[in-house]
């Protein structure tokens, strides 16, 4: 992949919209990039069979009227957000393919905010997503992990509180490797930003103290010089139940701004009950992460 000419955000309320707009928007102008926000409202009549025995029409009615200007207000917000993003980053508001340039349209629908994301990921070549919050059962991190799980694309997960606006986000790259068929999927589609990037390093991720790396470093770094990127290389030594709170370490150590990695590598059961790499980094990373499942 030569760049991300078709960036998908998700936006749910003006709080959250900001950081992810604002990257991708920034994404956009870099690659001469389409951003889509999308945001989906809930349909409260869908709500009606789970809460309306033993109340009478009118309350129903009136407690779906309440829902729906809720829901009008949020998405005038919503929009706000991304009209002001728009105009902050001089980014056009179009909705057909522009000849050059950035762009940038506003999407708005109804229905289940999970399954559409996640279908219209997979005409995306990137999603950009804000932090889901601490609730691992959460709407938003449900949400992300069914666009991460189903879509077939790459997700950019941005932190909750970056230290400073993205302006060349991907100037120091880290990958996470495992040898992995998702981690190796990450690669690829972080390929545009690795070949602009200032510093890559290639973090080994080993999870057994005094046995080798089941893939080695060395290994990545050879194929990445054939795509015309250097990258340095390091062992991440450390147990499964610490393996993520060591990798975002050693990515702070190598001045890192975007993190490269496969998601739920192991099995989401397995995740679950012991924890793992891909929930730690989600919960806590300070930086962007690049993931794909």
């Amino acid at each position: 992949m030569s760049a991300y000419k078709s960036i998908l955000v998700p936006v749910g309320d003006a709080r959250s919209a900001a950081v992810p707009l604002d990257t991708a928007l920034r994404l956009a102008n870099r690659f001469a990039s389409h951003v889509t926000a999308l945001h989906v409202r809930f349909d409260p009549t869908t709500a009606v069979p789970l809460v309306g025995e033993g109340m009478s029409g009118a309350m129903i009615d009136e407690m779906i009227g309440r829902a729906e200007t809720q829901a009008g207000e949020r998405a005038a917000e919503a929009r706000a957000a991304f009209e002001a993003a728009c105009e902050r980053l001089e980014v056009a508001r179009l909705g057909q393919p522009p000849a050059t340039g950035a762009s940038a349209e506003w999407a708005e629908t109804v229905g289940r905010e999970d399954e559409t994301v996640a279908w219209r990921g997979r005409l995306s070549d990137l999603l950009v997503f804000g932090h889901p919050g601490g609730e691992a059962e959460a709407p938003a991190m449900l949400t992300m992990n069914d666009a991460l799980m189903a879509s077939g694309r790459p997700l950019l997960l941005c932190p909750a509180e970056p230290a400073a606006p993205p302006e060349a986000l991907g100037s120091s790259i880290a990958i996470a490797w495992n040898g992995s068929a998702e981690a190796a999927r990450a690669v690829g589609w972080a390929m545009p930003l690795l070949r602009h990037a200032r510093t890559v390093t290639v973090l080994a991720v080993s999870e057994h103290s005094g046995r080798p790396v089941d893939a080695p470093a060395g290994e990545l770094a050879a194929y990445l010089a054939w795509n015309g990127v250097t990258a340095a290389t390091s062992v991440v030594q450390a147990s499964a139940s610490h393996a993520g709170e060591e990798l975002l370490r050693q990515s702070r150590l190598c001045g890192a701004d975007l993190l490269v990695m496969g998601a739920y590598t192991h099995s989401r059961l397995r995740q679950l009950i012991l924890g793992g790499v891909t929930r730690h980094v989600i919960a806590h990373a300070p930086l962007h992460v690049l993931m794909c499942h």
